[in-house]
């Protein structure tokens, strides 16, 4: 999730547990530490210019619940015993306060699409429950609130019951998300064996911001389809469009470092296409079509074969906020039977 939202569910998380008269330390506290996690970008920059290594090692080491336990208790101890102050005073609520202002951190991460490595240094592939959005206001709102009341009201009774009803709404909506993945994904598997595909290998998202309209893929021979939910407004069959992968390009070079990387942190939803005799790799779980987040040149054609090239990331040519607004008029609307339904595809330049 975005940092604001780390920090406040950060902050909130440490302030429900500590001592009232503790709530205002324990605020800056959860929110340093809900930050902490996300800090492995510094490091990981320092070390290589890999881009495919940059995005893979991210939410690693410093987001693994058998690593996060070991730094809340080393935070604890250090504070324990040479802080003389607040931890020492209440010491078992703020172990607590500390350790799940941190463990809360990768697993609401867990909640996006991205992937997050729960189990680092073991290597099951990240974590991808992809029920909310990166950003969604109505996640972080709630804590929001929780927190700026806290800040100013203190130790007073206000203050937290606003935290704990911050956190039981924000936990509530993501409950919430999981019950319209739910709904979707049924959708889609009705359509998808319709299609013939009812074993293919698929994810469901949702777009940007909200929980209503969603996005499902499906690996098929050739490539994937792609289709749009709304359950605002879409009735009927759900509809999907295909498009092609260069399946054989793929398949040459799987054996690459960056290729098997690339694959194994994004569950094999990846996209190929030659580009001008170079092989471009999608993750296909971060954008639509035909734009995504995340896109790599991985290697180049040699003769009749193909060459490694060191990984260079493609830009994505999308407009962000014409994006939010396709989105948000594709929430309401349902496309023409027969049209084409592009979810918030034709926000691009």
């Amino acid at each position: 999730m975005d940092s604001l939202t780390q920090i406040v569910l950060g902050a909130s998380v440490a302030a429900a547990i500590v001592p009232a008269a503790h709530r205002r330390a324990a605020l800056a506290a959860g929110a340093v530490l809900g930050t902490l996690p996300d800090l492995d970008g510094i490091p990981i920059a320092l070390i290589t210019d890999d881009p495919v290594l940059r995005m893979t090692l991210h939410r690693g080491l410093t987001h693994s619940l058998l690593v996060l336990p070991l730094i809340a208790a080393a935070i604890w101890w250090l504070f324990k015993r040479f802080g003389k102050g607040r931890v020492a005073a209440s010491p078992v609520r703020w172990f607590w306060a500390i350790a799940l202002a941190l463990i809360t951190h990768p697993l609401l991460d867990a909640f996006t699409v991205y992937g997050t490595q729960l189990w680092w240094p073991l290597k099951p592939p990240p974590a991808m429950w992809s029920s909310v959005f990166i950003i969604d206001p109505l996640y972080t709102l709630w804590l929001l609130i929780g927190v700026l009341v806290a800040a100013f009201a203190g130790p007073r009774l206000i203050a937290g019951r606003l935290i704990a009803a911050g956190l039981v709404l924000s936990t509530a909506y993501l409950g919430w998300s999981l019950v319209a993945k739910g709904l979707v994904e049924r959708e889609a598997d009705r359509a998808l064996v319709a299609m013939g595909l009812g074993d293919a290998p698929r994810f469901s998202v949702p777009m940007p911001g909200n929980t209503v309209l969603w996005r499902v893929v499906a690996m098929t021979d050739e490539g994937y389809v792609e289709g749009f939910r709304s359950l605002a407004v879409d009735r009927g069959p759900m509809r999907f469009a295909a498009y092609p992968s260069d399946i054989d390009a793929l398949r040459e070079n799987a054996g690459l470092p960056a290729v098997q990387r690339l694959a194994w942190f994004n569950h094999g939803f990846m996209g190929a296409t030659v580009v001008n005799n170079t092989l471009q790799l999608s993750d296909l779980r971060m954008g639509n079509e035909p734009d995504y987040f995340f896109r790599f040149d991985v290697a180049q054609r040699a003769g009749d074969g193909w060459q490694s090239i060191p990984p260079v990331q493609a830009p994505m040519a999308r407009d962000i906020a014409e994006t939010w607004n396709a989105t948000w008029a594709r929430i309401w609307e349902q496309p023409a039977s027969g049209g084409a339904d592009n979810g918030a595809g034709n926000a691009r330049h």
